[in-house]
C-alpha cells in the first residue's frame, strides 16, 4: 500500500541542498539516506529511474542521514561526497559510493576522487579535516525534526511517504501526490 502521511518535512528544499531536476518541477522528492544501506543505494537507484519517467518533472533532494550504528563507514562516506560536492562532484561521487558500498574505506574514496577527475589533494585535505562534518550533522538534525529514523526515508512534495520503496509503488505515489503549490 503507498501511503504519503501527514508527516511534514520540517525543513524545505534550499540553495544549501543536493538537488537534480528543475527548481519549478511539479514534484518535489527529498531522500534521507546512507551510503552504507543497501535500502539506500537501491531508493537512489529507483530515483534515477523515475527521473527518466517523469521527465522534467522531477527534482530530488538528497540529504545524508548516516546510520552510524549499523554502518560503520557511513559517515565517513557521507563526507567523502561533500569533499566531492566541493569540486561540483555530489552526484558523481554518490553513485560510485552505492556502486561501491562493499569499498567504502580511505584508499577506495581517494582512488574513487581520482577516477572522477578530481584533485585529490583537495579532496583527501577535506576527509581528514572532517572539513564537512557541520553539513552533514545538519542534514540529520533536518531529519530528525522531520521525523527520520531510518533509511531511505522520502518526502513527496513535503509529505513523509511510507509505502515501500520499489518503482512501481514509488511511482503511483507520486502520481497521487498533489503538486507543490
Amino acid at each position: 500500500m503507498n501511503v504519503v502521511r501527514e508527516i511534514k518535512l520540517m525543513q524545505g528544499v534550499s540553495d544549501r541542498d543536493h538537488v537534480r531536476g528543475p527548481s519549478n518541477a511539479s514534484i518535489t522528492v527529498v531522500h534521507y539516506g546512507d551510503f552504507e544501506c543497501p535500502f539506500s543505494r537501491e531508493g537512489a537507484r529507483v530515483m534515477k529511474v523515475l527521473e527518466g519517467q517523469f521527465d522534467g518533472q522531477l527534482r530530488i533532494v538528497f540529504r545524508h542521514f548516516p546510520l552510524t550504528t549499523k554502518h560503520p563507514h557511513a559517515q565517513q562516506a557521507a563526507e567523502a561526497t561533500e569533499a566531492a560536492a566541493a569540486q561540483g562532484k555530489f552526484w558523481e561521487m554518490a553513485e560510485v559510493l552505492f556502486a561501491n558500498q562493499h569499498r567504502l574505506a580511505d584508499p577506495y574514496l581517494t582512488r574513487y576522487a581520482m577516477e572522477l577527475g578530481m584533485d585529490t589533494a583537495k579532496f583527501d585535505y577535506g576527509l581528514a579535516t572532517h572539513a564537512h562534518t557541520e553539513r552533514i550533522r545538519a542534514d540529520v538534525l533536518s531529519g530528525q525534526q522531520s521525523g527520520v529514523t531510518g533509511t531511505p526515508t522520502f518526502f513527496i512534495n513535503g509529505q513523509r511517504y511510507e509505502g515501500s520503496d520499489d518503482l512501481p509503488s514509488l511511482m503511483a505515489a507520486m502520481r497521487l501526490t498533489p503538486a507543490i503549490k
